[in-house]
């Protein structure tokens, strides 16, 4: 890929894992064989949230944890778009909770791609949804007092219609992931994706991944919720990486009538 003007680099920090999953980002909507003048990305406030000035796409950056209503509403005005909702783990899982989880309910044809550091690293290092129980952070020095959200049991738990998470420091599975969430049609699709902070999360490095991640047992059952549950809750030692859930159900979209004509922005 061939360096951006020096006005729209990517202002991350060193090192930080946003860089992989931009560049893996481009070479998944190739590979899926999306039209970019098909493809609507949506964020809201944070690093993650940058990635959509750093490619080529059209784009809505709304408030913060307000990027799933934003998406929804493009969704269902032109359900010929794809639309495809880039933001972390605070903006997804903190303050857009509420959205996440319905969202899923209604199993709303869109694609969360949430890029999970486990911090807030825009406003500098306070502990997130997803942070780890005792991380000391410099606005909890005391450590995390809260256990972390699980965001893959509760997408489960929800029939999120396709689950999976992936690691920015394994870049060819990292694309897979994305390729097939991207290639989903049966309503929305979570890739958790973890990507470490080097500036405010010294705890979840990439070496700390490294030594853990493992693909998802190639006998695991998708479809077997039961089963997509007890690797939701692997964490620590070991942390599963690849498809947990899959069902099928009809897209919240396919079954409005209004629809069945055209998209509504055709109207």
């Amino acid at each position: 890929m061939k360096l951006a003007p020096a006005d729209t680099r990517p202002a991350w920090c060193p090192g930080c894992g946003n860089h992989a999953l931009l560049r893996t980002f481009e070479e998944a909507v190739d590979a899926a064989g999306i039209d970019r003048h098909r493809l609507v990305l949506v964020s809201g406030i944070g690093q993650a949230a940058k990635l959509p000035h750093y490619t080529k796409a059209n784009v809505f950056n709304g408030l913060h944890g307000r990027a799933l209503p934003a998406a929804t509403a493009i969704k269902l005005a032109n359900h010929e778009l794809e639309v495809v909702i880039t933001s972390g783990d605070g903006d997804m899982y903190g303050e857009g909770g509420n959205h996440f989880i319905h969202a899923m309910r209604r199993n709303v044809g869109l694609k969360a791609f949430v890029h999970n550091n486990q911090v807030y690293g825009l406003t500098k290092g306070q502990a997130s949804p997803t942070s780890d129980w005792k991380m000391v952070t410099k606005v909890q020095p005391q450590g995390v007092l809260s256990l972390p959200l699980n965001p893959l049991a509760l997408a489960i738990v929800q029939g999120c219609s396709f689950v999976a998470r992936s690691f920015t420091g394994v870049r060819s599975h990292l694309r897979e992931m994305m390729v097939a969430a991207l290639r989903h049609r049966g309503g929305f699709a979570l890739l958790d994706i973890l990507q470490p902070c080097p500036s405010f999360n010294r705890q979840n490095t990439f070496e700390w991944y490294r030594q853990r991640v493992k693909p998802v047992n190639a006998s695991h059952d998708p479809s077997e919720r039961s089963a997509a549950l007890e690797l939701a809750f692997t964490w620590g030692e070991e942390i599963p990486i690849g498809i947990y859930y899959r069902c099928l159900r009809p897209s919240f979209e396919a079954q409005l009538s209004v629809l069945k004509d055209g998209p509504l922005a055709a109207g």
